[in-house]
């Protein structure tokens, strides 16, 4: 939704780089830019105003022009407006003291009211809590089975004592299901209300009826991101009319140009709450102003991202897999289609991706990306033997072609995928080397050392002197050249010092006299002891 404004003004700040020190005209130009992006964006114009006239006013201040990086300051100054503009801090849900906690969802009709109380439902049980969705949309065709439905998808428990479609008492409705709630132990109540295609007295009267009926302790306006400058003013007559103590936008995945987003919060003084980002109950996430400011002006929201995969990564799983990379086993294709599956489960690819920092310049490539190519590889790797996912190893020709027959897919694909599973695998063993070290040590824990030959070591063992952080050692100095006269050869040769060769068996030169005096206590990794002779 934000991706125009963003890149509006992301071109903005790069006019900015490079200068160590910003004039007055600079900050002019650079807020004239960011008023039309904010205007272009469909933002209210009294929070246009303020905002550019704050942000003026900070960048020719001290701050900036004693700062090292004058650029990088005004980044900072609009980030720090921004997360004002949208709230300021985030905002979380305020539970009654004596249960149940009764949360009434308002706002027009079509905004998506019956299916964020779906949403909020299934967040609400994730956090511990058991809620009930009351049936209070009476009014709209079908709203009573539309909640039924919705709610047995998200695992929620339905108050629907009228058909609706006309009939049946709202207020009563709203009332009965909070003494329902009461009696059935659940903590959370939320009701649905119906909604208009406009603001009227009658839709005011009865969302009013049912606030003094239930006595909410939140009272949350559901609005379209996607409807502009309309949603301002509907939010100023709900906030008027029925109090509102918080926002809650829908559509935010939308390809709108979201001004409203960027305006309620500022013009009604209610914050925004949660956002609706798609169609699945899943999409549905706490507002983070501070997130949505950064995500805006392509700073990534990466904290939201690792939320996201500690839901969808199973944590003994990992736990498992951490181990048995700590032991010395490889990687798999069964390890790889847990980690594709837990990836699925975190919800869109493109999202998450749209998450890191500095994604906004490769959105084409994003939105170019196939979402199915999770499927398409889950599909390859479950058509190999439990064999052939252990050891790729094995997968010859004939292999490779029953697996592409059984996956759909061509010889050609199963190839690609195989090549990058071996990348895979050879960054993770890089990964348990710590980055370097001997070629035959991996799985060994600590071993930094060279590239073999004198020198690698054995620093990360207890008492084996320092790592040698990876480096190679220096090669061996060359002797002296034997003379081509055979009396000075023969003497060089008598000369020459006697040395001894390593024993058979033995491991970085110790023999196993000198092996056998290392001390007992010293912790050797698993399997370790053959190397040693013992």
């Amino acid at each position: 939704m934000f991706s125009n404004l963003s890149d509006r003004l992301s071109a903005t700040f790069k006019g900015l780089r490079g200068k160590g020190r910003l004039s007055e005209a600079d900050v002019d130009a650079t807020v004239r830019e960011i008023r039309r992006a904010l205007l272009d964006a469909d933002v209210a114009l009294p929070v246009v105003r303020r905002f550019t006239a704050t942000v003026r006013e900070r960048a020719l201040s001290a701050e900036v022009s004693g700062a090292l990086n004058p650029a990088q300051q005004v980044v900072k100054i609009v980030h720090e407006e921004l997360v004002g503009v949208l709230g300021g801090q985030t905002r979380r849900m305020r539970f009654a003291k004596n249960p149940p906690t009764v949360i009434m969802l308002a706002g027009l009709q079509g905004a998506g009211k019956t299916t964020l109380a779906g949403k909020l439902g299934r967040w609400l049980h994730e956090q511990g809590h058991a809620p009930l969705l009351v049936a209070a949309d009476l009014q709209r065709p079908n709203a009573v089975t539309q909640l039924q439905v919705v709610g047995e998808r998200a695992g929620v428990s339905v108050f629907a004592p009228e058909p609706g479609n006309g009939v049946g008492d709202p207020v009563d409705v709203a009332r009965r299901g909070v003494a329902a709630a009461r009696e059935r132990h659940h903590d959370v109540v939320v009701v649905d209300t119906a909604g208009r295609l406009g603001v009227d007295a009658e839709m005011m009267q009865q969302a009013a009826d049912i606030r003094a009926a239930v006595d909410p302790d939140e009272v949350l306006f559901v609005v379209d991101a996607m409807i502009g400058q309309d949603a301002v003013t509907t939010a100023q007559a709900f906030l008027e009319g029925v109090e509102l103590t918080g926002v809650v936008l829908s559509k935010l995945d939308g390809d709108a140009r979201g001004g409203a987003a960027l305006s309620v919060a500022s013009v009604t003084g209610r914050p925004v709450m949660f956002a609706s980002t798609g169609e699945g109950l899943k999409d549905f996430e706490v507002f983070h102003p501070d997130r949505m400011a950064s995500r805006i002006l392509d700073m990534g929201d990466v904290l939201t991202l690792i939320e996201q995969a500690e839901k969808a990564f199973d944590a003994d799983q990992a736990q498992d897999l951490a181990s048995r990379f700590a032991s010395g086993e490889d990687f798999t294709l069964d390890d790889f289609l847990v980690q594709m599956q837990g990836l699925r489960n975190m919800g869109s690819i493109k999202k998450m991706l749209g998450m890191l920092p500095g994604m906004g310049e490769l959105r084409e490539q994003l939105e170019s990306f196939d979402e199915r190519e999770i499927d398409r590889i889950e599909a390859i790797v479950r058509s190999m033997t439990p064999l052939e996912r252990r050891s790729p190893k094995v997968l010859n020709g004939s292999r490779r072609a029953r697996i592409a027959r059984g996956s759909g897919r061509t010889v050609t694909d199963v190839n690609q995928l195989l090549d990058r599973f071996a990348d895979a695998q050879k960054m993770m063993r890089s990964m348990r080397q710590g980055g370097g070290g001997m070629p035959g040590t991996a799985g060994l824990p600590g071993m930094g050392g060279g590239r073999g030959g004198p020198g690698g070591g054995m620093g990360g063992l207890p008492g084996g002197g320092k790592k040698s952080k990876g480096r190679t050692a220096p090669p061996p100095k060359k002797g002296k050249a034997k003379s081509g006269n055979p009396a000075k050869r023969a003497q060089q040769e008598r000369d020459a010092p006697v040395r001894s060769a390593p024993a058979a068996g033995s491991a970085f030169g110790l023999t196993p006299q000198q092996a056998d005096q290392l001390p007992d206590d010293l912790e050797l990794p698993p399997g370790f002891e053959k190397f040693l002779g013992r």
